[in-house]
């Protein structure tokens, strides 16, 4: 039985506090060759259950908050219910595949199971098929979820060996059982916040510079919390999503480094302001520089916790620069904002606020929740998540993995999300739009490779 940390059971809470909206996050891999059979697939990956243990858990919620949900395993696991398939009505592009990726992304999870989907999608053109990952995001992030590629997929063509299986599920506690727990875990929790700040204590230089970053975090996310100015992009959402992509390259972002300077995510920031900008403009609406402020997920992990299934992110608001209609301009103001919000240590700020949640009460951090989820939200107009993807290639079955397409979800009042991958030399860039309110997120996939191929057009004339 294992306790969710407090970011995770956020994203629960998240799902409860809106009707019929979805947190699940997804991948969607594209591979070469033939479709494999339903029963081949299946025997694949009941070889790499083992691997993931997660996938034969579910979830148990405390009654009245008492304590956090907790993981336990599901005594009627069935593989089959997880495994689902379809096929693309011709011609098979990325329109269909879109289509279909919105759609599956609509339905929440049955929240009785463990809670992961895996769609096998056929009639790909080109004699290719689809692999639509969909996973509760109270079960991983970006880069834990990434990490499974390497987990499910193998490194050769010749897949390797399986591992031995020898789970079998352990009893089920009950309802009294887990009440019980989590009423000792209330009753020794002074003991625990004691021992956390002995633990502290003994570094008092690193206890001092931490709550410095804290504050100076806190006050710059107290200021980027104020409401932006009203578009179309924010605003009630329905149940249902609509998805669209397009692509880059990595070799097109190195490009853009090498001649105008900053990192990678500053880069295709800057590209997915250009959508952004092209989205207002096609809408009739005129880009303003307090129109689009973005929340931007940072990866916390330690080097080496990729395997460990939760969330460990913190973000930054950033103000993405709709407004600067020249793309080196717009990439300049992209690098100097992100700049300005690390030096203001936000993203500190919300790793210090997190864990102090996890050594509170859960019900005083539940009740937090609930109230937070209550409020109007207007400072939050999207939220666009960069993760790297697999630097090797990797295999199904034998055949190829040629591109991985992500989605990311949104609530709230959040309209549109947009989600950045890598894999080998590719970049794609996944839309998410809710169905009635944002039905043009393909205008706005179109305008951040087209803002990516200005970047690269305009440094033509820098390079040496």
């Amino acid at each position: 039985m294992d306790r969710m940390t407090p970011l995770d059971a956020a994203f629960l809470q998240a799902e409860d506090s809106e009707e019929g909206v979805s947190l699940a996050i997804a991948s969607v891999a594209v591979f070469d060759g033939p479709a494999p059979a339903q029963a081949e697939f299946a025997a694949m990956l009941a070889t790499r259950l083992p691997l993931v243990p997660r996938y034969r858990q579910k979830v148990r919620t405390i009654p009245l908050d008492l304590g956090p949900p907790v993981w336990v395993d599901d005594p009627h696991f069935d593989l089959r219910f997880h495994l689902r398939r379809a096929a693309l009505p011709a011609p098979g592009g990325d329109a269909e595949l879109a289509a279909l990726i919105g759609r599956v992304m609509s339905a929440r999870m049955d929240r009785s199971r463990p809670l992961w989907e895996y769609w096998l999608v056929e009639g790909l053109a080109e004699e290719r098929w689809a692999l639509i990952a969909k996973v509760h995001h109270c079960m991983v992030d970006g880069v834990s979820g990434t990490d499974l590629y390497h987990v499910v997929l193998d490194a050769e063509p010749e897949p390797r060996p399986a591992p031995p299986d020898t789970w079998r599920p352990a009893p089920e506690p009950s309802t009294a059982a887990l009440t019980a727990s989590a009423l000792l875990a209330l009753a020794l929790n002074p003991v625990t916040q004691l021992q956390a700040a002995a633990s502290t204590l003994l570094h008092p230089r690193r206890l001092a510079r931490g709550a410095r970053d804290a504050l100076r975090g806190a006050v710059a996310l107290s200021t980027a919390l104020l409401p932006v100015h009203a578009t179309s992009l924010s605003g009630p959402l329905s149940a249902h999503r609509v998805f669209a992509f397009s692509r880059g390259t990595v070799a097109d972002v190195r490009t853009v480094r090498r001649a105008a300077g900053g990192t990678f995510n500053d880069v295709v920031l800057a590209a997915v302001s250009g959508g952004f900008r092209a989205l207002l403009l096609s809408r009739g609406e005129e880009p303003d520089a307090r129109a689009v402020r973005s929340l931007v997920p940072v990866n916390v992990r330690a080097p080496g916790q990729e395997g460990i299934r939760d969330n460990r992110v913190s973000l930054l608001l950033a103000d993405l620069p709709v407004d600067v209609a020249d793309p080196l301009e717009r990439l300049a103001t992209v690098r100097a904002r992100l700049d300005e919000l690390k030096d203001d240590r936000e993203a500190e700020a919300v790793v210090t606020l997190t864990a102090i949640a996890a050594l509170e009460p859960f019900p005083l951090v539940a009740g937090r929740m609930r109230w937070v989820a209550t409020l109007p939200q207007r400072s939050i107009v999207t939220v666009t998540t960069n993760v790297p993807g697999p630097r090797a290639p990797l295999y199904a079955l034998g055949r190829p993995l040629v591109e991985i397409i992500p989605y990311v979800p949104i609530a709230s009042t959040v309209r549109v999300g947009v989600s950045i991958f890598t894999y080998l030399d590719q970049i794609t860039f996944g839309v998410t739009g809710d169905h009635d309110a944002a039905p043009d997120v393909d205008v706005l996939a179109r305008g951040i490779a087209d803002g990516l191929t200005e970047l690269v057009a305009a440094t033509a004339g820098t390079r040496q």
